[in-house]
């Protein structure tokens, strides 16, 4: 059974960092182009970051560039989110998204709240 489980979200302060994580389990995440979207309340599920299936090529939302990471972790089987510079609108739901073989794979999220 092919499952992404998100961790690391939580309440932080503006200005401040998180680390996300997303560990899968079922396949391998370094044979799977993944990404980080997220939803906020009342609005759209939006692309924030995407890792190509090499690892060489990454894509950032006009809106996150320069303050969040990308990367993944094959040892480990997960793919990271590091976010710095937190800023209140970055306050969604983050989910994990893995493209294997045309088959599409999303975690069940995990909620950042920016507030002070």
């Amino acid at each position: 059974q092919v499952t992404l489980v998100e961790s690391g979200g939580g309440l932080v302060e503006p200005g401040g960092s998180l680390r996300l994580s997303c560990a899968a389990s079922g396949f391998t995440i370094s044979q799977a182009t993944v990404s980080w979207h997220r939803q906020a309340p009342g609005k759209q599920r939006e692309l924030v970051a995407r890792l190509s299936l090499t690892g060489g090529t990454s894509n950032y939302a006009d809106f996150v560039k320069g303050r969040f990471t990308i990367s993944r972790d094959n040892a480990k089987n997960t793919v990271e989110l590091q976010m710095n510079s937190l800023k209140s609108e970055d306050t969604a739901v983050y989910y994990c998204k893995a493209v294997q073989l045309g088959l599409v794979y999303w975690g069940q999220g995990t909620q950042v709240t920016v507030s002070s």
